[in-house]
């Protein structure tokens, strides 16, 4: 009968709900809250329902959806939209049968649902509940609670009980230390030099003798006003240099004229707002973080250095905006000194090309440059190579002319080969293919 009764459960169907109450009632006796049958059994038949001990609720589940029907009659919770309540009191009087003592083999397990003490009973199913949730019931037992054991102290062995046929592994140089390693630095004259880098050197200073590339004209050397004095000078080499990075020459030159005309002093420039500044300069790469590196230099060279730039590479690279490459540069055409040599992108490039370093970063360049370079080169090397990677790259038909016109041709074409520049190319698009053809021929 439970079997039948738990297949036709689930029906939405008005009368065999009835039906399946009725008789659940009549088998009170047999579905007992006091667990008299085993409760694997009985509980999922319409339990809670049986457990408000009411007829009365009865009327009420007809009123209740379908669904929230279903819920009760299996034994479930009803959801939270659900607003009725159900009697508590008993009305309906039943008498729960005696049972005998279970017999041999029995499970000491199943006696507490065996029990015949009613309090007992019902104690064991309300902790169910409590346990499961609202409306549930479980089949487990309460779980006893079990002190904590205290964990015992171990005991370190010593030298003698280690045992001497376990040998420690050697650890790698790489699982030592997972911080990398600090590179050294390269002292000056501490390289060797490359071979035959003075040939190389004396035909780039014969190719750019004419003194044509943008840098000649708008670099910072040649920007500043100079008849202002040697203080107003210092500050416009620097200021011109904060701007050339990330912007090419020729804008440059345009915004420091602007300034130029705004007047381009640490006293003008401390007292320009940085809404005018950043307009002054907005032409440039990077003109917004530039206009905060200007201000906040000229404070500092007011405040520190009585209205003049630092006089060394090092203090410059204290001024916000200011690195290694400009620092040098500055203190090289200001005031003459040569600490350091000043390595741009096209110097980078170039001097991996040649396979006169082997750097992954500018600074890397200038590094391994210094290390075997004459220090007194380190003056004229940035605007001369500057130079000479302005024609090759963006004066292309003019750097060929010169590689052809010069005492060694062949020299000249194969070293700007190994710059990147496709001579082939570039003879066809200007003409030129006869005369270095000629050239590559003698």
């Amino acid at each position: 009968m439970t079997t039948v009764l738990r297949l036709i459960s689930p029906i939405y169907c008005r009368w065999c709900y009835f039906i399946a109450i009725l008789v659940g009632a009549h088998l009170r006796p047999v579905l007992t809250l006091n667990h008299s049958v085993k409760p694997s059994f009985c509980w999922p038949l319409f339990h809670n329902l049986l457990d408000r001990r009411s007829i009365s609720t009865y009327p009420i589940i007809w009123t209740m959806p379908p669904l929230t029907r279903s819920r009760i009659a299996l034994g479930g919770s009803t959801s939270e939209n659900d607003t009725f309540m159900l009697p508590t009191e008993t009305s309906v009087a039943t008498t729960p049968p005696v049972l005998s003592t279970p017999q041999k083999g029995t499970s000491l397990k199943r006696s507490k649902y065996f029990s015949d003490d009613k309090e007992e009973s019902t104690n064991v199913a309300k902790k169910g509940r409590a346990a499961t949730g609202k409306g549930k019931r479980s089949l487990s037992k309460p779980e006893k609670s079990i002190p904590e054991k205290k964990s015992p102290k171990l005991k370190t062995p010593t030298k003698a009980q280690k045992s001497p046929s376990v040998t420690k592994r050697p650890i790698s140089p790489k699982a030592k230390s997972s911080t990398p390693r600090k590179r050294e630095k390269i002292e000056p004259g501490s390289l060797p030099p490359p071979k035959d880098w003075e040939k190389i050197y004396a035909l780039v200073e014969e190719l750019r003798a004419d003194k044509t590339a943008p840098v000649d004209s708008v670099g910072a050397e040649a920007l500043p006003e100079r008849h202002l004095g040697e203080v107003v000078y210092r500050y416009q080499v620097l200021i011109a240099l904060m701007l050339s990075s990330q912007t090419k020459d020729a804008i440059v030159g345009e915004t420091m004229k602007a300034l130029q005309n705004h007047g381009l002093t640490v006293e003008n420039i401390q007292q320009t707002d940085n809404e005018t500044l950043n307009k002054l300069i907005q032409k440039v790469g990077f003109h917004n973080n530039k206009t905060k590196f200007i201000k906040e230099s000229a404070d500092i060279i007011m405040a520190t250095y009585n209205g003049d730039i630092p006089q060394t590479a090092e203090e410059m690279m204290k001024l916000p905006g200011v690195g290694p490459k400009m620092a040098y540069i500055v203190e090289s055409i200001a005031f003459q000194k040569n600490s350091g040599i000043g390595v741009d992108t096209h110097m980078h490039r170039m001097f991996n090309d040649l396979k006169w370093v082997k750097s992954t970063t500018p600074e890397g360049t200038r590094e391994q440059l210094e290390g075997w370079l004459p220090r007194e080169r380190w003056g004229e090397i940035n605007a001369l190579w500057v130079g000479f990677g302005q024609e090759v790259q963006q004066q292309k038909e003019k750097v060929l002319r010169k590689a052809l016109n010069c005492s060694s041709p062949v020299e000249a074409l194969a070293l700007i080969k190994k710059l990147r520049f496709d001579v082939s190319k570039e003879a066809k698009r200007y003409g030129l293919e006869d005369e270095v053809t000629t050239a590559l021929g003698s």
